[in-house]
């Protein structure tokens, strides 16, 4: 069962998955930053002073507020982050088919016509006389 366990950490998805991890919690204190120490008081003046986090709705009869400013927070987080991670999905992909593009442009040989094949003997026959 160890070894199995050590085949599959050592994987290379595994790891992958290790390291997306790890820098997508990095990343989602970043874009919580952004959005709460940037975005949020620039609504914050647009709306006259409110703070995001702090909009509540109290329940009638108890002392519970539903707290919408926080959930409203956390939904444009999702948005900054989600939209974030598609410019660089995006942004890999379209280098990716590049490189995919020109290592077809490599690869691909010339197709050569009746003639320039003629040539290209007589050229390989005129070099082996000459040498």
């Amino acid at each position: 069962m160890l070894k199995e366990f050590k085949k599959f950490a050592m994987r290379g998805n595994v790891i992958d998955l290790a390291v997306g991890v790890i820098v997508g919690g990095a990343f989602n204190k970043i874009v919580t930053s952004l959005v709460s120490d940037i975005i949020s008081p620039i609504i914050g003046l647009l709306t006259g002073g409110i703070d995001l986090k702090d909009i509540t709705i109290p329940i009638i009869g108890t002392a519970v507020d539903i707290k919408i400013g926080m959930f409203m927070q956390s939904v444009l987080d999702f948005l900054i982050i989600s939209f974030s991670v598609f410019l660089m999905v995006k942004g890999i992909t379209s280098l990716r088919r590049r490189q995919e593009k020109e290592e077809k442009e490599e690869k691909v040989e010339p197709i050569l016509t009746k003639e320039e094949q003629l040539l290209e003997e007589i050229r390989d026959i005129l070099k082996q006389q000459n040498s």
